[in-house]
């Protein structure tokens, strides 16, 4: 599979959404960027509790992915880091916002769940 950010190898996409979702971290990252949050330091303060550690495993795995794109401003420090939702990125987050709707339609009776 090979996107216009680069190749993301043999990874299928199920295998993606299961790795994202499985993640309470990733889905905030991905929200954050989706809203226009892009600077690791905003990222970090718009998820208390994640640890700069855990947050660049989950950037760094988007990217990957093909999720998000990573750019460096400047050539000598101190740089400055982007993060941004890559097209592939942005038809993701589409459909992690059908799941949530799918929730607020289970959550508001709208949609029955037989058991």
């Amino acid at each position: 599979m090979v996107g216009d950010d680069g190749d993301r190898g043999d990874i299928p996409v199920a295998s993606m959404v299961e790795s994202i979702v499985g993640c309470k971290w990733s889905l905030s990252l991905l929200r954050l960027a989706a809203d226009g949050t892009s600077r690791p330091s905003a990222l970090l303060r718009g998820c208390p509790g994640l640890s700069a550690k855990v947050m660049n495993e989950r950037l760094q795995k988007m990217q990957r992915f093909g999720i998000v794109r990573r750019t460096v401003i400047g050539d000598k420090p101190p740089v400055e880091v982007d993060y941004t939702l890559t097209p592939f990125g942005r038809r993701f987050i589409e459909l992690l916002d059908e799941v949530r709707r799918l929730q607020r339609d289970v959550d508001n009776g709208e949609v029955p769940v037989e058991r």
